[in-house]
């Protein structure tokens, strides 16, 4: 058992103001910085006993060297993959991250990414304030019928998997680590068969060694039909350079990417400005800002998520 009372929580990014009270009410002294730079909190670091963090900068060695204190660290979101995790593992440090605050948003997002890909409608509103009015172009397809793959069944993929169930489609999930999780509504398959089957595929796994450029042209050329795809994710499961050339040669009907493989739009290499240009002109993309799980509603239930979670650990 940990004493909260004597805790010390450093909070790095910017977050919903109801977090300092939060950790408050169960006894932990927060500090919030949301414009704390790296080297601050190198220098800050030693003082406490936990470190609050979305995605201000990259935890590691030289991160945590002299934080000879922390016991905690808490990821305000899903992913993991800015934390070395194995490092703070070696070091005794909690890692406490909240998927369970943004699963419903993230999955309501990707449908609205579904249905707006599947029936046009970002390409028939530019459309229409360009005063095109142009109806056969912008024909859709029903998604009834259709079979939609899934990789990935772990917080997000369960959640889209859910709000899919009463759409009159075929649901097939694929998932490497896990097994016996197929319920009523929705069928476990091998990855071969997501290949022959799929229509539309919605990708849900980590950014690991594993998964990184996991999208590539020799993975896309598995599919049996030309699919749509939806990446909510990590933008660098998907090899940006194979996805354009799988479009161009109709393998891929359609995109919608929440996430891109360089998030920082002034920081492009010569190839990802390219690439980037191709995605915003063209008509098969509909690119959002890496906001799937961003509401306004999971912007607090994280915050309980992870104080429910820390407080466990210290009863």
């Amino acid at each position: 058992m940990t004493n909260s009372n004597t805790l010390r929580f450093l909070i790095v990014d910017k977050m919903h103001p109801s977090l300092t009270s939060m950790l408050e009410g169960i006894g932990v002294n927060a500090n919030h910085q949301p414009d704390i730079s790296r080297v601050q909190i190198i220098e800050q670091l030693p003082a406490y006993d936990g470190l609050v963090i979305r995605s201000k900068t990259f935890v590691d060695k030289e991160l945590l060297a002299s934080a000879t204190n922390l016991k905690f660290i808490c990821r305000a979101g899903a992913g993991i993959d800015n934390l070395d995790v194995a490092y703070i593992e070696s070091k005794g440090i909690k890692i406490i991250n909240a998927p369970e605050g943004n699963r419903n948003a993230l999955a309501e997002h990707t449908v609205g990414l579904l249905f707006s890909l599947l029936n046009n409608i970002v390409k028939a509103d530019k459309e229409v304030r360009g005063l095109i009015w142009d109806r056969e172009s912008n024909r859709g397809h029903e998604i009834v019928n259709k079979t939609v793959g899934i990789i990935g069944y772990g917080h997000m993929g369960s959640a889209f998997v859910d709000k899919m169930k009463n759409f009159g489609c075929r649901i097939l999930v694929y998932d490497k680590y896990k097994s016996g999780f197929a319920a009523k509504g929705f069928e476990e398959v091998s990855l071969e068969e997501l290949f022959i089957n799929t229509d539309i595929l919605s990708l849900h796994v980590p950014l690991t060694e594993e998964t990184g450029s996991y999208v590539d042209n020799d993975f896309i050329k598995n599919f049996k039909k030309p699919i749509w795809l939806i990446n909510t994710s990590r933008g660098e499961v998907v090899n940006t350079s194979a996805l354009i050339e799988q479009i161009e040669n109709g393998r891929i009907i359609g995109a919608a990417l929440d996430v891109l493989e360089n998030e920082k739009l002034n920081n492009f290499t010569d190839q990802q400005k390219s690439n980037f240009e191709y995605l915003s002109n063209s008509d098969k993309i509909i690119l959002t800002p890496h906001i799937a799980g961003w509401s306004y509603e999971s912007y607090v239930l994280i915050n309980k998520v992870l104080i429910g979670k820390l407080s466990r650990e210290l009863s």
